[in-house]
């Protein structure tokens, strides 16, 4: 099948230090960049507002010239791509600033240098075997650009379109984004599956995966203990508590933590996704509106951590790339209050929450139907109910 795709490949750099500085360098461009750009489109909404014309409104093409126009001399030693980049995702992030629907809707904010996580993008890197070549300005000398090793890049037969470092403490990534002229499909099994998304696992027709297991849960434990002393710390010492060596060396834990909860979530989303887009060709599962959930919801934290965003984001694409297909169930379907057996929807009083019924006194867990009499599994009368919106 001659289709086009975008395929993304997240590897570590290993720079020398000439390369690091390099990095550094660029990453504190890409907010410099940033800021000034978010600056100028401030102060140019300002004034289309004063003058009430709205030809004087900003976009990423004003913005970018107005700031190439204006560069300073140091910054031609760097690459250009960073600041066209970097105007270009702020045009973007303005134009999700009106769509107030967006999961992640809110205004564009400036960088901060102290922030964990830098990074920066350029469309003009290139791949040679094992290394990446970043685009040189015409004003540094050849002999002081080498290429990056890297580790974990799987081989793909497409071209290398945009790529983004990103630097975490002392650790360097990039994600290799290819554009591949053929999609591989996966067989066609003729069967369909649903989804429930629950606070700590996943219920489907063929079971249950727990997205909170006891390894995470001692994860957080530490993590809430080195908070805990990084705030004791800074109520006691004030700002000077970041100068001193153990406040460095308990930050650097409670990153290294961070990341290990990172990697274990990511990896078991993974591994249940393309085990939803190998077995079934349709897939059904809940549109929530995880943003309002998390707001209300008194369980907020076990619903952030769950990764209910990044399911659904991770499962879409896959179906997309597999050529599956995947069904939205309204946001208002009634797949928890719904009985599976004969239909009856409970209202009122007769609503299961999240401790169950306070009326008939039942648990959270449990499905009671007073119409049919029948007894289920909470979790598993809302896949039979997701389950009949495939067929």
């Amino acid at each position: 099948m001659n289709n086009t795709a975008i395929c993304t490949q997240k590897v570590r750099l290993y720079p020398n230090l000439t390369m690091k500085k390099v990095l550094d360098d660029l990453c504190d461009y890409r907010r410099y960049c940033w800021n000034q750009g978010l600056a100028l489109w401030n102060d140019m909404y300002d004034e289309s507002v004063i003058m009430n014309d709205k030809k004087l409104r900003p976009n990423a093409r004003k913005v970018r010239d107005e700031l190439v126009a204006n560069k300073e001399d140091w910054q031609y030693q760097l690459s250009s791509r960073c600041l066209q980049l970097a105007i270009f995702d702020l045009g973007v992030a303005w134009k999700n600033y009106l769509n107030q629907t967006l999961p992640d809707w809110g205004k564009p904010q400036f960088k901060y240098k102290k922030s964990n996580k830098q990074g920066f993008k350029t469309d003009n890197a290139r791949l040679v075997g094992r290394a990446l070549f970043l685009d040189k300005p015409r004003s540094i000398n050849a002999d002081n650009w080498f290429p990056i090793r890297i580790k974990g890049l799987k081989r793909i037969e497409g071209k290398l379109k945009l790529t983004s470092v990103t630097r975490k403490g002392n650790k360097y990534w990039a994600s290799l984004t290819f554009e591949v002229k053929s999609i591989r499909q996966k067989r066609k099994t003729k069967s369909s599956t649903a989804i429930d998304l629950n606070v700590g696992h996943i219920n489907y027709t063929d079971g249950k995966i727990n997205t909170l297991p006891k390894k995470l849960q001692r994860l957080y434990g530490r993590i809430k203990h080195y908070q805990q002393c990084l705030s004791k710390k800074r109520i006691v010492n004030g700002k000077l508590a970041t100068q001193s060596n153990n406040y460095v060396k308990t930050k650097a834990k409670l990153q290294r933590d961070y990341d290990k909860v990172a990697n274990i979530q990511h990896d078991i989303v993974q591994k249940f996704t393309t085990k939803l887009v190998t077995d079934y060709d349709k897939i059904v599962i809940e549109d929530l509106d995880v943003k309002k959930m998390q707001m209300s919801h008194v369980a907020s934290k076990g619903m952030h951590r769950s990764m209910f965003g990044y399911f659904r984001e991770v499962l879409k694409y896959k179906c997309d790339w597999y050529g599956k297909e995947i069904i939205l169930a309204d946001q208002y379907y009634p797949s928890t209050q719904r009985c599976s057996s004969c239909g009856y929807i409970k209202t009122g009083e007769e609503k299961v929450c999240l401790n169950g019924n306070k009326k008939h006194r039942t648990k959270h867990n449990e499905y009671i139907c007073y119409e049919c009499g029948a007894i289920k599994d909470r979790d598993e009368n809302a896949v039979m109910n997701l389950l009949a919106l495939a067929e």
